[in-house]
Parts: structure tokens; C-alpha cells; sequence
């Protein structure tokens, strides 16, 4: 089996921080339903590689051993730019394949120029070539162009990355009842399920449209594990439009929420997460005496004020 992120030989430069805090939060919102709120911090595991960034890309890049990886994402993708800070620090070269034409993302955006500062070799496509990024003759001629390298899918969600989430569900065992994260293309979802105990259950919440979240799931389960694996379901009604999408409600609540609690709020994920948990709360979804855990995948973006115009559609 691969290694996982807490067992990381190869990788010990990065220097993790496992596991992540699990806090308390007292909010009345949660506490008059009889619902107790904390918080996982995976946002607090790497500077450069926070939450479900490390935990799915250290053990692909155990496997790649110091080989280039090449990788895929959006204009303002939080696994490019994992991928390429990774790259800088343990000194290996990295590719990212980016949606859109090149003139399009001239000059670059704060993200991928980071990006490109860590190192990382820019390749744009168009989108039809995008959304083929799997078919063999494509990845052919990418490898063609940038020599061999691992080949990482978008969002960095594959089977050894499953895997590696398990972790987050080990470091939750006997403490919560409810797991709840926000899903992007569910490979997180997928091991913090598998890691949990009989008697816990896992929920995302997807922060896109489309409802092909499940499927995924699903495939990636059976790639890991062999089959299903833990208990989870997914809650579609809070994507606010979409990837990317936000509303100045949405920003509201994140502010509120940021005031309470003293945490910065990402908006395009953990925004979204903690909105759904104070929804469904306040909905009477998780009885009384429900132990229920957010795990705040990410920070916000240094490059973006909070509350800052919506970005267009990127990938995770």
C-alpha cells in the first residue's frame, strides 16, 4: 500500500505538521439544536501545501520519486500552485496544464504566477483539448512536448490520493460523529470516509454544479479500496452557483463566521462548508447530541482580499 501523509520518507523537507488541530467552536447557531461544532485545521498542516493539498499529494509524489510531474488545473487552481510550491522546495520540475488559451492569461494572475515563480512550466490548452486531458493521443502529446514525467490529475484525486486521505478520517476516530467537507473532485471525500469508524459518516459538500460528484466517489473508492468504503453522502445545495461562484450573502456569513471565531475563511470551500453545517443545524439535519467536525481545507488566497470580486471559473 502507498505510503501515507504520515509516513512520509522522501518527504520529510516539507516537514508537516500531523496531526492537524481539532478545535472546539462554541456557536450558539449549533449549540441551541444541540449540535456541537469543531473545527479540523488541515489548513494549519503546511504553509505551502495546506490541508487536502499534502494529504493527497504526498503520496503521488512518493511514487513519482523525484521524477517531473505534470498536472492539470484551472487559472486559480489550489493544486497548481500546491504542486509547484512542492516542486520549489524538494527540487523537482514540475509541468502544469492549464485551461484556457495563453492570451487569455496574459499577463498572468497573481496564482499562476506564483505558479511560475516556484518553477513551473506553464502549458495552456484550449478547453475542447481540456476536457480531453485524459485521452491517451492528448497526454501522449503533452508527454511528447515535456519529456517523461507523473502524470497527476486534476485536483490531484486519484487513487493513491484516496488513500492518503485516510489519515484525515484515522485522526477523527472516536471524536466526531459527523466528518463534514467541502468536495471540489472527491478524492477527499473518498479516504476521509474509508478512515473513519463503523458508527461515523463522512459529508461533503460540493462546491460545483453538475451532480457527477457521487460517480466519482464511487470510482475512486473502488480504485483505492476495491469497493465501497466508509459511509457518506453529499449534500448538492450549497454550491452558490457554481465553481468559483460566490454571493455577497455568502461573504457576509464568512465575515460573521471570521468574527466568532477568529479564523480566516476561504470562500470558494470552507465558505461554503461552514454555511451548509449552519443550514442544515439549524434544520434540524444532525440530531441532538451530534458531534459534528468542518475540515477547513485551505486558507485564503495572500493574493485576494477577502470578499473580493468572484473569480472566474478555475479548477481545485
Amino acid at each position: 500500500m502507498p505510503a501515507t501523509p504520515s509516513d512520509p520518507p522522501g518527504l520529510s523537507r516539507l516537514r508537516p505538521a500531523l496531526p492537524s488541530p481539532l478545535q472546539p467552536a462554541a456557536d450558539d447557531r449549533f449549540e441551541r439544536h444541540g449540535v456541537r461544532l469543531l473545527l479540523k485545521r488541515d489548513d494549519l498542516i503546511h504553509q505551502d501545501l495546506p490541508g487536502n493539498k499534502w494529504r493527497k499529494l504526498a503520496p503521488n509524489l512518493l511514487a513519482a520519486a523525484g521524477r517531473p510531474v505534470l498536472t492539470f488545473g484551472g487559472a486559480y487552481s489550489n493544486h497548481l500552485r500546491a504542486t509547484a510550491a512542492a516542486g520549489r522546495l524538494l527540487g523537482f520540475r514540475t509541468v502544469g496544464v492549464v485551461r484556457g488559451d495563453e492570451l487569455a492569461h496574459r499577463p498572468l494572475n497573481p496564482s499562476l504566477a506564483q505558479c511560475a515563480a516556484d518553477g513551473m512550466r506553464l502549458h495552456f490548452v484550449d478547453r475542447r483539448t481540456y476536457r480531453a486531458k485524459a485521452d491517451p493521443q492528448v497526454l501522449a502529446g503533452l508527454l511528447s512536448a515535456h519529456g517523461e514525467c507523473e502524470v497527476i490529475p486534476e485536483g490531484g484525486s486519484n487513487a493513491m490520493a484516496a488513500q492518503g486521505c485516510t489519515e484525515l478520517g484515522r485522526e477523527l476516530l472516536g471524536r466526531v460523529d459527523v466528518a463534514a467537507v467541502a468536495c471540489g473532485t472527491g478524492g477527499t471525500l473518498a479516504g476521509l470516509a474509508a478512515g473513519l469508524a463503523p458508527g461515523q459518516r463522512a459529508l461533503g459538500i460540493p462546491v460545483l454544479r453538475g451532480g457527477f460528484l457521487g460517480d466519482a466517489v464511487r470510482d475512486l473508492q473502488r480504485e483505492a479500496f476495491g469497493g465501497p468504503a466508509g459511509t457518506w453522502s453529499l449534500d448538492e445545495r450549497f454550491h452558490f452557483g457554481g465553481y468559483a461562484r460566490t454571493t455577497p450573502g455568502l461573504h457576509a456569513f464568512a465575515d460573521d463566521f471570521e468574527d466568532r471565531h477568529g479564523l480566516p475563511i476561504e470562500r470558494l470551500y470552507v465558505a461554503k462548508l461552514l454555511y451548509a453545517l449552519t443550514e442544515l443545524a439549524g434544520q434540524g439535519a444532525f440530531p441532538a447530541g451530534t458531534t459534528v467536525a468542518a475540515v477547513i481545507t485551505g486558507r485564503p488566497d495572500p493574493t485576494e482580499p477577502p470578499g473580493a470580486p468572484q473569480k472566474p471559473p478555475g479548477g481545485h
